[in-house]
């Protein structure tokens, strides 16, 4: 039968360190521990105090001081794996842990799961090839040497790369190694340690590589299972369940994420919330039963994707704060200013604001330098403002304390417009149609990276009625939408022609709307 020694990586919470290895050794499993070497000696000094008398506890002799990213996670393991494989002649699996993870199911099953099939169970993609890396440095983190931590030490750790890339200091992966990628939480079998171990003694040229790779804890041992075992007796997957919000950040567990949490087809979850103390309770008392049989639906992603795709995070049935409504409101107006000379349209939102004290937006969806305030993240990034758009606007009618607003959009945003003319509030749109020189449109080719400075000018003239009928179609597309209550303010009109649209988009007396509408500099390139 499958005897386990886990691999746990901590640096706090000594107690719930205790609580786990008491937890996870009392069926008769194993378990070897690295404590941080940044953590509290006190700490440390009362976890091998409380174990010291548990014949199923090792300690890595070596507490490696560790940081996000460097090659002292993977040392740290390296440590708490030899301790284990001295100390524990008889375990069968290395199975990797965290402080944050917690048994989905019992030692009964987790023992009939790893007797079913003799394998190794650890994520291996083709790093080059896969896209398991979605954003970031990714080829990079081979090809050059990293010997600072980017999280604390990010000015040279940014240097550092820049020298080398100038310089051309750039090195091979060794020839005769496919580097792989994947989860750092795998379960491998005995013999796979063993050849692990004796790979390092033999090969120091490999591990001088990854020395001073980028995150080595998500390639190393990704890359050397499949080098040293066939490919038949590798399934490429985690036995423990975790999942990423669309923030980049692990989900967390709370205590109504038990029954979700047996249901998926996984021995451990991370992470659990350390104030989740039922469910923690709960997932001990199931551990240590005979229980051997669960329905595994394996809807756990499904339901987390289908509820963060309506701006849901966190527990199973509770939703964002700002998500209670699907709608900005039914009392609400939204005014929307389209306008494609982004300057033009801003300073008629700084006279609006200053003419009526109504809030204004700029180009929020379109500009990821747009001044907003601080909506606990979800203003981070213009794609987390699109995909959150109305939750966004009801957080911005909200923290403007009104029920009437005012923002930008680039006349591109024909599916942004529809959207927002769906929903129940009242929504209006001043279209601001502004002429465009062959001058303006060449620097417009600029910015927007269809032309530099050195574009020949036989060329410019091509692209110039291009672009001009690119503008004409985005304008025609918003007229054959069919929007309602939409008016237009042109360059070329006069003020006495602009202000009734300014009057009737924003519902002010026409005296008020000529203050804006007479302002000398709204339309100067």
């Amino acid at each position: 039968m499958a005897k386990i020694a886990f691999i746990l990586l901590c640096h706090k919470d000594p107690a719930s360190v205790i609580a786990q290895a008491e937890r996870l050794t009392a069926r008769g499993d194993y378990i070897s521990i690295h404590f941080d070497g940044r953590a509290s000696k006190e700490h440390y000094d009362t976890i091998r105090a409380a174990l010291k008398d548990n014949p199923s506890v090792a300690f890595a002799a070596r507490r490696m001081k560790c940081g996000w990213g460097e090659w002292s996670l993977v040392e740290a393991t390296l440590q708490a794996v030899m301790a284990a494989v001295e100390k524990f002649p008889r375990a069968t699996h290395f199975y990797m842990l965290s402080g944050d993870c917690m048994s989905i199911k019992s030692a009964a099953y987790a023992h009939a799961f790893l007797d079913a099939e003799d394998v190794d169970y650890i994520e291996s993609f083709d790093f080059f090839e896969s896209d398991w890396i979605k954003t970031g440095m990714k080829g990079d983190r081979l090809h050059y040497r990293h010997w600072f931590n980017e999280r604390k030490n990010k000015f040279l750790f940014y240097a550092s790369h820049k020298v080398q890339k100038k310089l051309r200091l750039s090195r091979q992966v060794p020839s005769d190694v496919q580097v792989m990628i994947g989860s750092q939480w795998w379960c491998l079998r005995r013999r796979t340690i063993e050849w692990i171990l004796d790979f390092i003694q033999a090969r120091p040229d490999v591990i001088r590589f990854f020395r001073t790779t980028w995150i080595p804890d998500e390639t190393f041992f990704q890359t050397l299972v499949p080098h040293l075992v066939p490919q038949s007796e590798i399934r490429t997957r985690t036995l423990t369940f975790l999942m990423f919000t669309d923030y980049g950040m692990p989900v967390t567990f709370y205590n109504d994420h038990y029954d979700l949490l047996l249901s998926q087809d996984y021995l451990f979850a991370r992470k659990i919330s350390p104030g989740a103390l039922e469910l923690k309770e709960r997932l001990g008392q199931l551990y240590a039963s005979d229980e051997a049989t669960f329905q595994i639906s394996n809807e756990g992603r499904s339901l987390f994707s289908f509820v963060v795709g309506r701006g849901r995070v966190g527990r199973r049935y509770s939703p964002r704060f700002w998500e209670t409504e699907s709608t900005l409101g039914r009392e609400r107006e939204l005014m929307i200013v389209v306008c494609k000379k982004w300057h033009v349209a801003k300073r008629i939102l700084d006279r609006i604001r200053t003419v009526t004290g109504i809030p204004c937006v700029e180009y929020l969806f379109n500009e990821d330098s747009c001044p907003l305030p601080d909506l606990g993240g979800i203003q981070s990034t213009v794609e987390k403002r699109t995909r959150h758009r109305r939750s966004l606007m009801r957080m911005l009618f909200d923290y403007h304390d009104s029920d009437r607003l005012v923002m930008c959009l680039d006349p591109s945003a024909i599916d942004l417009m529809r959207d927002f003319y769906s929903d129940r509030s009242g929504t209006k749109m001043l279209e601001i149609l502004c002429d465009f020189s062959d001058e303006y449109l060449v620097g417009h080719a600029k910015r927007v990276g269809l032309a530099g400075d050195r574009t020949p000018p036989d060329t410019l003239e091509e692209l110039l009625p291009t672009i001009r009928a690119d503008f004409v179609y985005e304008s025609d597309q918003i007229r054959d939408a069919g929007f309602e209550h939409v008016y237009r303010l042109r360059e070329s009109g006069s003020p006495d022609d602009n202000l009734l649209a300014l009057a009737r988009f924003l519902d002010i007396p026409e005296n008020r709307a000529r203050e804006i509408a007479e302002t000398g500099y709204l339309f100067v390139d």
